[in-house]
């Protein structure tokens, strides 16, 4: 077990206060597909959902959120360990998806973001049809590859 070092903590501590090259922090999220759709689950804790902004550029999903804390006038804190904090997430969602019918909630300190497939990256059945008047395809001797043959 390690000693504990007041120093180590202090210096933490410090480095975290008066660190001011911290830009937005990055939401743990897990994406996946379900079906006909992606859904995107981001943790967003403690975040007024009017803060949440989420937009799309081309094929660029962008999700914004602040995290604002109270303190009133007059206010003597006795610790304060949670923080004001932008955060910020981008993907890429490349050329498959319906960009025009992303839909959002969010609950509990959980962003949901769904994604649908659009309709012509969905998965399809291709009919194959028969007509007498084609050409059969047959192997002529001394070649590898079939040719057409006339009827």
């Amino acid at each position: 077990m390690a000693a504990y070092d007041p120093f180590r903590e202090l210096d933490r501590f410090a480095s975290t206060l008066f660190d001011t090259r911290r830009g937005p922090r990055r939401m743990p999220m897990d994406l996946y597909r379900d079906g006909d759709h992606y859904v995107l689950t981001a943790d967003l804790p403690g975040i007024d959902p009017g803060s949440v902004d989420i937009d799309v550029d081309g094929q660029l999903l962008t999700i914004r959120a602040e995290r604002t804390l109270a303190g009133g006038e007059g206010v003597k804190w006795i610790t304060r360990e949670r923080e004001a904090a932008s955060f910020l997430r981008q993907l890429n969602l490349g050329q498959g998806v319906d960009t025009g019918n992303i839909a959002a909630t969010y609950s509990n300190g959980v962003l949901n973001v769904t994604i649908p497939v659009s309709e012509k990256a969905k998965p399809r059945k291709i009919e194959v049809s028969s007509d007498s008047s084609s050409p059969v395809i047959q192997a002529h001797e001394g070649s590898d590859a079939p040719q057409p043959v006339e009827q």
